[in-house]
């Protein structure tokens, strides 16, 4: 059963089109939900142990529905009372001013959100809500804003729902032109960081945007520079207040905070973050139209992070991590936003894995951007598991049951298109394919005293080409070739692969690599491929790894070239 149906069938014992009586205007009954767990499109209760059987169900209905008529006529009295005077005020649905929404936020027990200039009383509807506790920022005001960041809610069917839970309209005292004013609107991006103006913006709110040319042509990314990718907005959290609290199978918890953590021995790694949607605008321009982003070859960046082992707290809070319960199989992560992922137990104890709770980015403190004060970092795994603002680990027998795991980060055949997408059959992804891109392709002559330089390393005295970019490969495997066409894949050259300082166990860092060529050999376009160590390597074309979502997009990146009149 759908998700959102199941939840709307246990909760909305009422007729529709009706409005919902406020639990404050009613006797207590039984509670008749509990928490669902939304994994994918099927919802089950979140412990097996406490399922509701038919008959509690029946019974809760029968107690919701005699409390109901109990109160009936006191009810109409009060309804009465709130709403303003109204010659057929019988016939008007409950009337709500602001002052009364806003006192049922987060804090209250009942929560109320507004949809247009309707309220609706959401309390039993957030435990089984798929965005987890994202929807706590909206209670108590208008839901308008979040909506359009999550449009995801924009269709009939959660309309449908939001119905069910119905119990008035704002009062129009409170309105102008019908509307709830701009100023009671909150701004959830208020708080967010300033950006660098070189930052290649694809997005303002959420902010997303690609590192520019400059710090794709360094080894190390400057923090300024690192390409962002945000899904909602960034949370105000403190280094002094925050708490990362380990969750047991068991349910058993211990909580930490950033000192407690800076106790365990400090490690630093080099690595790299790429969004699985990078190059997806280059799948959109050579094969078909994909859904996201439009990212080009700047959603990736490199840089030295350091913390402390997620290994080593694991074991600190109890887990045996040398003999792991068969049932643990997974471990999942919350940010303080409500972004959640999770990542195979094996490659969170792993030895080698170099899975931290990192809180310095290249020797500074975490930027905002970039999780301050904690993120977990999940070298060689596409960045959407490296959950940022990492307030909460939890060991399960199963993967996140959030959107994010379940249904954005997963790729389908070319015949498989939206529509179609049977999101329990793909598996999430977690290491990335092998990847290079050209960032730079420039004239370099020996009039030049600095380009002179470059060219007698490679025994050249004539104008030329220099052709460089980034080359890499998921899951710690090393890039051991990088082939470089200049001629559109006809004839090939070996690039050389620069040297660097990366740290870690495995390579999980991006190579940066050149070729340099006399400019009388350049055909109309530069062409390029990697090889990483199990010898997997670029597919030539896009059309063959299409999906209908772009992701990770890892054909041959082709650069026309036009060589400048002497």
């Amino acid at each position: 059963m759908n998700s959102f149906r199941s939840n709307l069938r246990i909760s909305a014992i009422k007729p529709k089109g009706s409005f919902r009586t406020p639990k404050s205007l009613i006797p207590r009954g039984p509670r008749h939900q509990q928490p669902l767990d939304f994994s994918s499109s099927k919802a089950r209760p979140t412990n097996p142990s406490r399922r509701w059987q038919p008959k509690q169900v029946a019974a809760s209905a029968f107690a919701f529905a005699l409390s109901a008529a109990i109160v009936n006529f006191s009810y109409a009295q009060i309804v009465h009372a709130q709403s303003p005077p109204d010659t057929n005020s019988k016939n008007q649905p409950p009337r709500f001013r602001l002052d009364q929404v806003r006192s049922h936020g987060r804090d209250a027990e009942e929560k109320w959100i507004i949809k247009g200039n309707k309220v609706y009383n959401i309390t039993d509807w957030i435990p089984g809500h798929p965005g987890g506790e994202v929807i706590l920022r909206a209670v108590g005001g208008p839901v308008d804003q979040y909506w359009n960041i999550f449009t995801i809610h924009k269709k009939q069917e959660v309309y449908d729902i939001l119905d069910s839970f119905y119990i008035g309209d704002v009062d129009p005292r409170d309105l102008v032109d019908g509307k709830v004013p701009a100023e009671q609107l909150a701004d959830p991006f208020k708080n967010d960081p300033k950006r660098d103006e070189r930052l290649i913006v694809h997005s303002a709110r959420p902010f997303n945007a690609e590192t520019p040319e400059e710090g794709l042509n360094a080894f190390i990314t400057p923090d300024d520079l690192f390409y962002v990718r945000q899904h909602m907005w960034v949370p105000e959290v403190f280094e002094a207040s925050h708490k990362l609290v380990v969750e047991l199978a068991d349910g058993e918890e211990k909580e930490y905070s950033i000192q407690d953590l800076k106790k365990f021995k400090e490690h630093s790694i080099t690595a790299t973050l790429q969004c699985s949607g990078n190059r997806r605008k280059h799948m959109t321009d050579e094969s078909r139209s994909t859904n996201g982003l439009q990212w080009e070859g700047g959603a990736i960046s490199n840089a030295e992070w350091t913390g402390v082992r997620l290994r080593d707290v694991l074991k600190d809070a109890g887990v045996q991590i040398d003999d792991l319960p068969a049932d643990i199989k997974h471990v999942q992560f919350e940010g303080a936003e409500a972004y959640g992922a999770s990542i195979p137990i094996e490659k969170a104890v792993d030895q080698f894995g170099d899975v931290l709770l990192a809180y310095k980015m290249n020797g500074n403190p975490l930027a905002p951007d970039h999780g301050y004060p904690l993120r977990l970092l999940a070298p060689g795994n596409v960045a959407a598991r490296s959950v940022k603002w990492i307030t909460r680990v939890r060991l399960s027998e199963e993967e996140s049951t959030s959107q994010w795991q379940r249904r954005d980060y997963k790729c389908f055949g070319p015949n498989i298109g939206s529509q179609q997408a049977d999101w329990d059959s793909a598996p999430a992804i977690q290491e990335t394919p092998v990847q290079s891109a050209i960032t730079s392709l420039r004239d370099v002559t020996p009039h030049s005293a600095q380009d002179s330089k470059l060219l007698q390393v490679y025994g050249l005295e004539e104008d030329s080409i220099a052709v460089e970019g980034y080359s890499y490969a998921g899951g710690g495997r090393r890039i051991i070739r990088v082939d470089v066409s200049a001629d559109n894949g006809r004839t090939w050259h070996q690039a050389e692969l620069l040297p660097d300082t990366a740290k870690g166990a495995k390579a999980w860092a991006w190579s940066r690599w050149r070729w340099v060529l006399p400019r009388q050999q350049a055909g109309r376009c530069f062409v390029v491929k990697a090889v990483d160590e199990a010898y997997n390597t670029q597919p030539g074309e896009y059309e063959p790894n299409y999906n209908f979502r772009g992701n990770l997009t890892s054909s041959w990146h082709r650069v026309g070239y036009r060589a400048k009149p002497p």
